[in-house]
């Protein structure tokens, strides 16, 4: 089953004379036959305790008209849900509504397609639906319709997936608020939403709340993993690709709670600050005032240091200190004195940094604040970068922040990057302090340090894991894991790292038997979080001005761009009315000028910043980018809505013609036309179905598909 809401609504004159044919419209700005009454917004509250769980939509209409409407609602919901109460506002409150099985549903959304001539209905085949009785729209107001259902959500192992059916047209707007609360025996080991962005709160071990608010598409999705007791919890999802002879697959993996008797993992922090003549002002006062944040923050027993640089390297001790109330104030006095002058000395401060023995116990982190390029001493981008890379013989991790837009942005990405850490880019209106501060807050309470995974048995049955190396796990995170895999048979890892109890190994081994095209949604986080991969490996090749062959590279990422309709600032221009996708050659050429143009000759500024701030996300990928958002070199947010993402695959708008991309490279004449309505095209929804492509018959305009080896135009 592929959950995927919409929400429509029926609506008819009141005062219709004869025959009443009713029309609708879905929950996004597509309005079909100019519908007069309109979904303004919804809300979702959502209940789970243990794996039972309740759906509350509030939904908002609005009719602009001068003349009262009657309306009908049909709210696809998932298989095996029931109905418990269905209600609206004003008049009669107490409306009637029925849950129709799914076979049902498909009768009324094939009456309504043959009268509208429009399939966009059909995306929600293979669901239930409860449908409505009548109720009046206000002329000029509003109303709204309360629907409340349950259903019992299904055990993966030690995961819980629920799953809001929503559309997946890229059209659509309509704002929805969501909140969920979670209640579990079990102890709450992880909340993840790999379609959206959640907010997330964890007031005890066994509950958990998080809320959202988008207009972006998609079914709205949240796993859980419930630990049964105290040992490392994880759980694989797949989708199957029969194309590279496996599929792909993401493994949520969520480190223990220490145990009581264990002895927690300490923080040591240097902190490096820079105070050149840049830094005078509003700048060096919000480093200072992060500085001391960040020593106040450290508990008493951790370490701590400070390095400042302009042409010469200072450091507040020879060797890192721990906290205490003595140095604590001795850290304030001497964070007090710093005044600017000079140049930057990048190459001297991070080697310092680096270089110093840790306390033992400790895990090192170090915080790296610049706000300009290298100036003195070691300029080189590529020498900085060795000198991290060979001579962190403690292994720090190095936190890199570039304070304004006038910083090396390659540079401080690929320090962290190297390090285990991430890179931050405070803008010209930001904070410098709250921006570490929100770094630091998210260093707390280590749970797991220096993880590797490895596959037993035969290692390459997996390949192209992201990311590599995995970073350290901190108190309220976990590790995401994606990669492809070859074959059927169960996937067996291991996991080595450092907890608090010592050294610890776990084995988790995962069968594929539940690999499902209805985790489509896996294969598009792998692909996006490849292709910034790929594009952060060729922009570091631009170091020092150099240039080399990037064909490969590129290649393949203009591949997975087509393919799967992930899209970035550098292959933007794919979706653009002049392009042909059937031209590779043409195209990974133009690709490759804008990556030699953009991310290997912009090392600074405003456009540099942006690069990183796509990469990161891109990189990272724990959400799905549906509109292909990204930022310019201006800094503006760029959508990109003329690209449909349909399962493991893409459908590229071009005229009135939505053509996926395996269709598009084919660039032949269709092998069948069918039209909309006829019993042929009852006969393609079925098969659309089976595969879990029925989302595309939500597009406006002519689809030509790549079907089952026939190349299918719909008109």
């Amino acid at each position: 089953m592929k959950p995927i809401l919409a929400l429509l609504l029926l609506a008819t004159p009141l005062l219709a004379q004869t025959s009443r044919a009713l029309s609708w419209i879905s929950p996004n700005t597509r309005i079909i036959h100019a519908q007069p009454v309109q979904v303004t917004q919804v809300e979702a509250r959502i209940d789970i305790a243990d794996q039972l769980a309740i759906t509350t939509l509030d939904i908002a209409l609005r009719n602009p008209t001068s003349r009262p409407q009657e309306s009908e609602l049909l709210v696809p919901v998932p298989s095996g849900a029931v109905l418990k109460s269905f209600a609206f506002e004003g008049g009669n409150s107490e409306g009637t509504a029925k849950l129709l099985p799914r076979e049902e549903a498909r009768r009324i959304y094939d009456t309504i397609v043959a009268q509208t001539r429009d399939p966009a209905l059909l995306e929600f085949v293979g669901h239930s639906v409860v449908k409505s009785s009548v109720f009046p729209v206000p002329a000029n107001g509003t109303q709204k319709v309360r629907v409340t259902y349950e259903q019992l959500l299904e055990a993966d192992g030690a995961r819980l997936d629920y799953v809001l059916p929503r559309s997946e047209a890229v059209e659509y707007t309509v704002p929805w608020k969501l909140s969920m609360r979670v209640k579990s025996t079990s102890r709450i080991a992880s909340v993840y939403s790999p379609s959206h962005e959640i907010s997330t709160k964890q007031p005890d071990e066994h509950t958990a709340t998080l809320s959202c608010e988008t207009k972006d598409p998609g079914a709205f999705r949240v796993s859980l993993l419930r630990e049964a007791k105290d040992e490392m919890t994880a759980s694989l999802l797949a989708y199957p690709d029969p194309k590279i002879g496996g599929g792909y697959f993401l493994v949520m993996i969520a480190p223990p709670k220490p145990r009581a008797d264990a002895k927690p993992i300490l923080r040591e922090v240097t902190l490096v600050i820079d105070r050149s003549g840049s830094m005078a002002g509003p700048k060096l006062d919000q480093v200072k005032a992060a500085a001391l944040q960040v020593i106040e923050g450290l508990n008493d027993g951790e370490g701590f240091n400070l390095i400042v640089y302009n042409e010469a390297v200072e450091m507040f001790a020879a060797q890192p200190v721990v906290k205490n109330a003595t140095t604590t104030q001795q850290a304030r006095d001497y964070i007090s004195a710093l005044r600017v002058s000079g140049g930057t000395n990048i190459h001297d401060s991070v080697v310092e940094a680096l270089r110093q023995k840790p306390l033992e116990g400790m895990l090192p982190l170090v915080l790296f604040l610049t706000d300009g390029l290298p100036t003195i001493g070691q300029t080189s981008e590529k020498a900085i970068r060795e000198a991290v890379a060979k001579g962190n013989p403690h292994q720090r991790r190095v936190f890199t922040f570039g304070v304004g837009v006038d910083v090396n942005t390659p540079l401080l990405a690929r320090i962290a990057r190297e390090t285990r850490a991430s890179a931050e880019f405070v803008l010209p209106k930001e904070d410098v302090e709250v921006k570490v501060g929100r770094v630091f807050e998210r260093l707390r309470g280590p749970l797991l340090t220096r993880p590797i995974v490895q596959v037993v048995d035969d290692p390459n049955r997996v390949s192209d894991l992201i990311p590599s190396p995995l970073p350290d796990v901190f108190e309220g995170e976990q590790i995401l894991l994606s990669g492809t895999y070859r074959g059927d048979a169960p996937l067996h890892f291991q996991l080595h790292g450092d907890a608090a109890e010592g050294k610890r190994k776990f084995d988790f081994t995962f069968n594929l038997d539940k690999a499902s095209t209805a985790n489509a949604f896996v294969a598009r986080l792998w692909a996006s979080s490849k292709i910034a991969v790929l594009s952060e490996a060729i922009r570091d090749l631009g170091a020092d001005g150099a240039t080399g062959s990037t064909t490969e590279l590129v290649n393949e990422i203009v591949r997975l761009s087509t393919q799967f309709g992930i899209l970035t600032e550098y292959t933007a221009f794919l979706a653009e009315e002049g392009t042909t996708l059937a031209a590779a050659p043409a195209n990974a050429s133009k690709a490759a000028f804008n990556y030699n143009d953009r991310a290997m000759k912009v090392r600074s500024g405003p456009a540099a910043v942006s690069q990183q701030d796509n990469l990161k996300k891109g990189v990272e990928s724990k959400q799905l980018n549906i509109r292909n958002r990204f930022l310019n070199d201006k800094m503006q947010a760029v959508e990109i809505t003329s690209v449909q993402q349909c399962q493991g695959g893409a459908l590229f708008n071009k005229g009135n013609r939505w053509t996926d991309s395996g269709a598009a490279k084919a660039d032949r004449a269709p092998d069948r036309t069918i039209e909309i309505g006829s019993p042929e095209f009852g006969r393609l929804v079925d098969e659309l179905a089976a595969d879990n492509r029925q989302s595309l018959l939500a597009l406006r305009g002519e689809l030509l598909l790549q079907h089952r080896g026939q190349l299918v135009l719909i008109r």
